[in-house]
């Protein structure tokens, strides 16, 4: 395809969406370096620094749940938007946001699980496989919260009707990122879940 095609819109459009994809790539790469290193570390590891039974607490899972269905309101909402129907639109946003807000609190409840268990991020009561742990869902929930930046300018713009069935561009973006973040959380849990097993 001829970027250079098209209307303005539509080479704009190209461009952003082009744009995002590249970002994508390169935070796909990010996140494979630390499921890199942490698979290195698990290599060579001493009994004393590496855990190898190790739990991911609960609210972890629970925070899988919540994740996939905000991708499922935000796919709801932009089906809406297509339609038209603006309050049902303004509805799945809304719950979009709150379920992504829902997603971070579930991902600190479960810091505060793994240090009721006795580890923590640094200091004597910490050890590598948790450390990691911890830097990889930080990591994860600092783009999350890129995320839900985006859902609220994107709600903000269809407050001031910005959008319609024939501009969907701001919500399609952020609709993606959205998607991207949210799987990326799924492969690391089941990564993170079922690699103990496999050490």
């Amino acid at each position: 395809m001829d970027l250079t095609q098209g209307t303005e819109k539509e080479k704009n459009a190209r461009s952003k969406k082009m744009m995002l994809w590249f970002g994508i790539g390169s935070l796909i790469m990010s996140f494979s370096a630390l499921i890199s290193a942490f698979i290195v570390s698990s290599k060579q590891r001493k009994d004393k620094d590496w855990l190898l039974n190790y739990e991911l607490p609960d609210a972890f899972l629970v925070s899988v749940g919540v994740i996939l269905l905000s991708s499922l309101t935000f796919i709801l909402a932009k089906k809406a938007l297509k339609n038209n129907d603006i309050k049902m639109t303004t509805i799945w946003l809304l719950v979009t946001l709150v379920l992504g807000i829902g997603f971070v609190y579930s991902q600190f409840e479960g810091f505060n699980q793994i240090i009721s268990n006795g580890y923590n991020f640094t200091g004597p009561t910490s050890n590598i496989t948790m450390s990691y742990i911890y830097l990889i869902a930080i990591v994860h929930i600092g783009h999350v919260i890129a995320g839900l930046l985006s859902i609220i300018v994107v709600i903000y713009n269809h407050f001031k009707q910005k959008y319609n069935p024939n501009n969907m561009l701001g919500l399609e973006l952020a609709a993606n990122f959205w998607h991207f973040v949210d799987l990326l959380w799924l492969v690391l849990f089941l990564f993170l879940y079922f690699f103990r097993d496999i050490i």
